[in-house]
């Protein structure tokens, strides 16, 4: 019998191959977008094509509000505004004394985010932090507070955001992470660029004993993470 440090543990994928059919069906069978929510996501495609993809897929939206909605968040705070896809989808799920800071270093992009809070009534839930969101964060109180956080922004700031929020959730509280698939390229173990900067992040999270966390194959990867 081979002992333990020859044995060979082969891993299968349970995981479905998405079809356009099967996501479609996907969708159909989670809450729909309302329509400033679908104006929001057709907007984004007219307006701004080619950098459409930098929005959450359309199934992270009702995710993200039924996260805020678990965690009983009065309190979040967003790294990465883009169009408003996700911080409009939050907000709606917040109480009405709740708010959500978000942070972006661009005004072209967040005008369609202040028009569509605006149009959906949640604009006074929402913080909107126009800077470098590493000097957003610093500037937090140091209370530790935060019920959800939601990371979707530059790849290579990833560690020093996560740095900076771990500490200002609260008990129980939840990180939410963007991009940890990162379009299959964090599997190459000679990934350079955003990749490589996921690749290390990714290690970062499973090392950090301060927080439990699970990594899903939901969009381009989600990584879910409870504060200890």
């Amino acid at each position: 019998m081979a002992d333990a440090t020859s044995r060979h543990t082969e891993h299968h994928s349970k995981s479905t191959p998405v079809t356009p059919e099967l996501y479609d069906y996907l969708l159909a069978h989670n809450p729909p977008l309302d329509a400033v929510q679908r104006d929001l996501v057709e907007v984004t495609h007219a307006q701004l094509a080619d950098r459409a993809g930098m929005q959450v897929a359309e199934e992270q939206g009702p995710l993200l509000a039924f996260l805020v909605r678990l965690v009983g968040a009065r309190k979040v705070v967003e790294v990465g505004t883009f169009t408003g896809l996700s911080s409009l989808s939050m907000a709606r799920a917040l109480p009405a004394d709740g708010t959500l800071i978000t942070c972006d270093v661009s005004e072209e992009y967040t005008a369609y985010a202040r028009e569509a809070w605006a149009e959906a009534g949640v604009a006074d839930r929402i913080d909107l932090r126009i800077a470098p969101a590493v000097e957003t964060l610093r500037a937090l109180p140091s209370t530790a507070d935060v019920d959800l956080a939601f990371l979707d922004a530059d790849k290579e700031g990833y560690i020093a955001y996560w740095e900076e929020l771990v500490p200002r959730m609260r008990p129980g509280g939840l990180i939410a992470v963007d991009n940890v698939l990162f379009h299959g390229e964090v599997g190459d173990p000679d990934a350079t660029g955003p990749a490589a900067a996921i690749r290390a992040f990714n290690d970062h999270v499973m090392a950090d004993g301060r927080m439990e966390s699970v990594m899903l194959t939901v969009a381009d990867g989600l990584t879910l993470a409870r504060k200890r």
